[in-house]
């Protein structure tokens, strides 16, 4: 089996600061990568250059596309990314506001993807929308509401309904229970946990969380001042942390 994912040498640098240097990993079909660092450790920018957000200065990115294998994404037309990122990939923003239409309501902004891929029929697109409401906890019936009528820790919820409708194989997300209260992110983790390992999703998951990491992702990324410091087996480096960063992240944990 080859890898979905395949990074190699990632570089990017904002004048003189470095947001990311000589990152690379290989992601396998059905596993979870948890980037961690505290703020400023360079795990944003690298979220940004995965996505094509933003244009790495040196390294390549390599994705399996369906039917043509590892293809560098810098060789991709525009059009041929926009495809990508709205069918077989998704995008979990911070803010769910950021990654979801405000002006339409729930169900189109489940359905918008949906259309994406060809769906043309109004009545399977709504029974889809209304389907995957209900996977995600939130009341069908509530279809026609917009985004703003929900809680954010809904809003969430609707925005990874969103980007999981098409069942893309890739999922990248930005702190995706940052901002909400504890007893809706670990409900919201459950969710996430469920959804993953239900469809067997290749995620890539940025978190200062190493509880939100513990819980979802099978391997860790630590990064520090733009570089990777260690990486592993999740409960191993959670565990039995190598690098004194790594150590210095378990310990400010273990004293809260």
């Amino acid at each position: 089996m080859n890898p979905l994912l395949q990074v190699s040498g990632l570089t990017k640098r904002y004048g003189a600061r470095i947001g990311c240097a000589d990152v690379g990993f290989s992601l396998w079909p059905g596993e979870v990568l948890a980037v961690v660092g505290e703020s400023g450790s360079g795990k944003s920018t690298l979220l940004n250059l995965l996505s094509t957000r933003l244009a790495a200065d040196a390294g390549t990115i390599e994705y399996a596309l369906l039917g043509r294998g590892l293809t560098d994404m810098a060789k991709l037309s525009e059009a041929e990314r926009r495809w990508l990122l709205r069918t077989d990939w998704g995008f979990v923003e911070q803010n769910p506001r950021d990654g979801l239409r405000m002006n339409v309501s729930a169900g189109a902004n489940v359905g918008e993807r949906l259309m994406a891929t060809g769906a043309r029929h109004y009545g399977q697109i709504r029974s889809t929308a209304q389907d995957w409401m209900a996977r995600v906890e939130l009341d069908p019936a509530r279809i026609d509401e917009l985004p703003a009528q929900f809680s954010g820790g809904m809003q969430q919820r609707l925005q990874i309904a969103r980007n999981l409708v098409t069942k893309p194989r890739l999922v990248l997300m930005d702190e995706p229970t940052a901002g909400l209260d504890v007893s809706v992110q670990a409900r919201l983790l459950d969710l996430l946990r469920e959804l993953v390992t239900s469809f067997g999703l290749a995620a890539v998951i940025v978190t200062h969380d190493l509880a939100v990491a513990r819980l979802l992702a099978h391997r860790l990324l630590v990064m520090k001042g733009g570089r990777v410091v260690e990486t592993g087996l999740t409960d191993q480096v959670l565990d039995d942390p190598q690098h004194p960063y790594t150590q210095l992240l378990v310990s400010s944990i273990l004293q809260v």
